[in-house]
């Protein structure tokens, strides 16, 4: 019985994990939200707000991405005021990625639509089965065997 609750696990991540699947969804979520906001910036946004100020380098392997994808992205998303370059005060000679206010506010609005398209796929659950779920995904990934 436990090993079909591992593989059971395991294949629903592996839809959750596609990259078509991760595209599609960035694809719903930034619709609308001006030209250099779209399914190929928004893992840059993303990372930054959960990570802070990174250089291209270090973000790379968080998004998915190498260093040369970033930079064209985050290239896009400065020139749309998202994203900025600074100085990183550890190495002056190399540059940080951060985000603007801007970008901030943007990616605060792309949260808010992933929580309601969230929640509107679990609007047919019975009452608390929803947030059951959400705690038991929380304990999955805080002890589970990818932390």
């Amino acid at each position: 019985m436990e090993n079909d609750v591992g593989r059971e696990i395991a294949e629903a991540l592996g839809v959750l994990l596609k990259r078509s699947t991760r595209i599609e969804l960035h694809r719903t979520l930034t619709a609308g939200m001006g030209e250099a906001v779209d399914e190929l910036t928004y893992p840059i946004l993303s990372g930054l707000e959960r990570t802070g100020p990174r250089s291209a380098a270090d973000l790379a392997p968080d998004v998915g991405l190498d260093r040369s994808g970033v930079t064209r992205r985050a290239t896009r998303l400065e020139a749309a005021g998202l994203v900025r370059r600074e100085p990183d005060p550890a190495d002056r000679r190399a540059t940080l990625l951060a985000l603007t206010d801007e970008g901030e506010h943007t990616v605060a609005a792309l949260r808010r639509r992933l929580s309601a398209h969230i929640e509107a796929g679990l609007a047919s659950w019975p009452p608390g089965e929803a947030a059951a779920f959400a705690r038991s995904l929380q304990r999955f990934v805080a002890e589970g065997p990818f932390r």
